[in-house]
């Protein structure tokens, strides 16, 4: 405010030293000018917010309000000193002072905003590692992304992509627009690294196919959030993250149907076994969206369950409700998180039969899902008695106990391991389902009836384990990326997709049901970490490029470990209302033959006698064929 009212008085010096030639002190009828300059000008700067603006991030908007301004502070002036005329002062000096005041103002802003924008200049010419990008999408998030990074100066931008022809070959705010033909020759030209995707409204089809022309161009490739989180406030235009797992699987995420996500929470008491881990607290974070009336942790890992309790609080106290809030993809979806849900934390084991007993007793839950296990196909298969107790007689024990309490409903989240297994794990989750399928066919005798069903699933992208962290870990090191086997194929599907599939699947049951999730086509392994090595902007190292960064090694099969996944057991599923959810219908042992074969398998397990525990696999699950030699 200081220096615009020095530019009021210059302005008035300037224009009667350019009128009339009189340079030296203010006289009288100077002073009115500077005293009408001063009154006029401030109240209109004020009310079009000249003061709200931060010199450093002034764009194009700023200047537009300046322009404004002086239209209306130059027609007051031309009135009353130009028309209406005032004694002793020239009638052009109501055109001559605005002029010069004009364009001080304006040249100040200018020059300041480039001063505290390049303070930084001398660090920027001599940071060779400075990206220089390219911005995919020249629409209104694009132009927003290249406005603030121009202000950051943390990346330069070289240009726009877009696909609508009728903006190609123009520029924007002095950026050029490039057609997407040829996009690789452009990056090799211009010396590209990052290309950064500004097309939050984009089909996963068409994301799909741009990440696919980007491969082995050596750039990295990040990308804006998506439309809902920009149109609902979650995330700002600046808030360029790597591609998250739907980019690289390339597949689309069908939204839930929330009445099939509320019919088994709403203003219940939910309990989540596994709490802490990958599924668990995912179903935990997409439960609280639709108001349970208590939420119970249960996980036997105390950092895990304190995780999740925390975030969870957190949540509900709105200091992360926005991360938690959205379980679709359109705005009716982005839910209010109701603070009276109360949370419970347990620590506890789900073997633990008194413990679980006296928790399900004091809680009364109406629904359980069963998320805990052991699913580290290695480590379950170096210790098969741990693995088995607490997949096996852990699900039992928890589904006992929900019978003998009344619990309604109880979900089994489950895996494609468990179809024809070639592993201890898979083997172990198979019998948890016919634990469940066989007690979900006992009738009823107590008057008490349980709602036994399973939902069963392929890997899940992001979880502990999972490859894509290994992969990322493991590039972020300078690689190698290790593979077991480079056909090695599997179904993947991202950690929030499977948590909302399990929980629809869960209001579908009738009794004994096994869901199977449409996991699209099966992924092979080293076409994904190539695509991972691509879009970190790196190039794979092999014989054919011995230069490239990242080599990738086959290490061969471990033991337990297959080629290639099943969800099927059968040839038979049926459809239900969801598009992404079948049922299938497959043979079980009845709970008095499984009960028999439990005991003897109880009892392998307590001599620690691992051929007769494998025997006894075999028998419980006909397709179980151990693969002892996969690494040979």
């Amino acid at each position: 405010m200081l220096f615009d009212a020095f530019f009021c008085g210059f302005s008035v010096w300037l224009a009667f030293g350019l009128r009339v030639d009189q340079w030296g002190y203010f006289e009288s009828e100077q002073w009115i000018v500077f005293i009408a300059s001063i009154g006029f000008s401030f109240p209109l700067f004020i009310s079009f917010g000249l003061y709200r603006a931060i010199f450093r991030y002034v764009g194009s908007a700023a200047f537009l309000s300046i322009t404004h301004v002086f239209i209306i502070y130059t027609s007051i002036f031309c009135i009353i000193f130009t028309i209406i005329s005032v004694d002793n002062v020239p009638r052009s000096i109501g055109i001559i002072q605005p002029m010069a005041l004009f364009i001080g103002i304006g040249a100040s802003r200018y020059f300041v905003r480039h001063w505290l924008g390049g303070i930084n200049i001398t660090q920027k010419v001599f940071r060779r590692s400075q990206p220089i990008a390219l911005i995919y999408g020249a629409g209104s998030a694009g132009r927003q992304l290249a406005l603030g990074l121009s202000s950051n100066r943390e990346i330069l931008v070289k240009g726009f992509i877009d696909d609508d022809p009728r903006i190609q070959k123009s520029t924007i705010n002095g950026i050029s627009v490039y057609p997407n033909t040829d996009v690789q020759a452009l990056i090799r030209r211009l010396g590209i690294s990052d290309v950064l995707l500004a097309i939050p409204s984009a089909s996963a089809e068409r994301r799909s196919e741009i990440i696919a022309s980007l491969n082995g161009s050596g750039v990295r490739v990040r990308t804006l959030p998506g439309l809902i989180e920009l149109a609902s406030g979650l995330a700002k235009v600046l808030d360029l993250h790597d591609l998250d797992m739907n980019d690289l699987l390339g597949r689309s995420v069908v939204p839930p149907k929330v009445e099939l996500l509320e019919k088994n929470i709403r203003n219940q008491v939910i309990l989540v076994t596994g709490a802490g881990g990958s599924i668990g607290s995912e179903l935990c974070r997409q439960i609280i969206n639709f108001s349970p009336k208590s939420l119970i942790l249960v996980d036997s890992s105390e950092h895990s369950l304190y995780l999740i309790y925390e975030e969870l609080k957190r949540a509900l106290i709105g200091l992360e409700g926005s991360s938690l809030a959205r379980v679709g993809d359109d705005q009716d979806s982005l839910l209010h998180l109701d603070s009276s849900i109360k949370l419970v934390p347990c620590l506890a084991s789900v073997r633990d039969e008194e413990l679980l007993l006296k928790l399900f007793r004091a809680h009364q839950p109406a629904t359980v899902f069963h998320a805990a296990a052991y699913k580290h196909v290695p480590l379950v298969e170096q210790n098969p008695v741990e693995g088995i107790r607490n997949n096996v007689f852990g699900t039992l024990t928890c589904a006992q106990i929900s019978l003998k309490c009344g619990v309604r409903n109880f979900i089994l989240v489950s895996t494609d391991k468990a179809v024809r297994p070639t592993n201890v794990m898979g083997a172990s989750k198979r019998i948890a389902e016919l634990v469940l399928q066989a007690m979900a066919d006992i009738p009823s005798k107590s008057g008490r009836f349980t709602n036994f069903s399973m939902v069963r699933f392929g890997n899940v992208l992001g979880s502990s384990g999972s490859v894509a962290p290994l992969f990322s870990a493991q590039i972020a090191a300078g690689g190698p990326i290790t593979l077991t086997h480079s056909e090695v194929t599997r179904y993947f599907m991202t950690i929030p997709e499977a948590a909302q599939l399990v929980i629809q699947a869960s209001s579908m049951a009738v009794g004994g049901d096994v869901f199977v999730l449409d996991m699209g086509e099966p992924v092979r392994i080293y076409d994904l970490a190539v695509k991972m090595i691509y879009l970190s902007g790196l190039l794979v190292k092999d014989d054919a490029h011995p230069h490239g960064d990242i080599e990738i090694k086959v290490t061969g099969l471990r033991p337990g470990e297959k080629l290639y996944e099943e969800l099927l057991i059968g040839d038979n599923p049926q459809p239900t209302v969801h598009s992404k959810i079948m049922k299938a219908h497959e043979e079980f042992l009845s709970w008095g033959d499984l009960e028999q074969e439990l005991k003897k398998l109880n009892v392998a397990l307590d001599a620690c006698d691992y051929k007769l525990i494998r025997s006894a696999l075999k028998k419980l699950v006909p397709g179980y064929q151990p693969n002892d030699n996969a690494g040979d």
